[in-house]
């Protein structure tokens, strides 16, 4: 359930092909043997919080990756977290892509973060 303003929260199933829905919001659940799970939040956040947000994403070590939008809905930067994070330490290979996410901060004032993280199948189990 939503309940946080302003964040979307949508659950995927890592083999599902295609999801819409005209709300935004969207749950799907498939009986397949996937043992994964994938969570795709939204976050509405002004610019100057953006690269503490990033950084503080980075460390959280689930995140499959981060894709920082403008208020029109338009794609800035795409980041996969699958190389450089090694225990929720950021690395020098993020360190550009940090100063980018800055830059990205000063100059727009109202984004959108969409995190995709990675669950396993047991920790929904016990969420139920």
């Amino acid at each position: 359930m939503n309940t946080h303003p302003g964040k979307v929260t949508q659950t995927l199933d890592v083999s599902a092909s295609d999801v819409s829905n005209s709300e935004g919001v969207t749950v799907t659940e498939s009986e397949g043997k996937s043992a994964e799970r994938v969570v795709v939040e939204e976050l509405k956040i002004s610019g100057d919080a953006l690269v503490a947000k990033v950084k503080e994403l980075i460390h959280q070590g689930n995140i499959r990756r981060i894709i920082i939008k403008n208020e029109e809905g338009y794609t800035l930067i795409e980041i996969p977290m699958t190389v450089g994070v090694l225990g929720g330490v950021i690395s020098a290979a993020f360190f550009p892509v940090i100063a980018a996410v800055g830059i990205i901060g000063a100059m727009v004032a109202h984004l959108t973060i969409v995190i995709e993280r990675q669950e396993s199948a047991d920790v929904n189990d016990q969420a139920k």
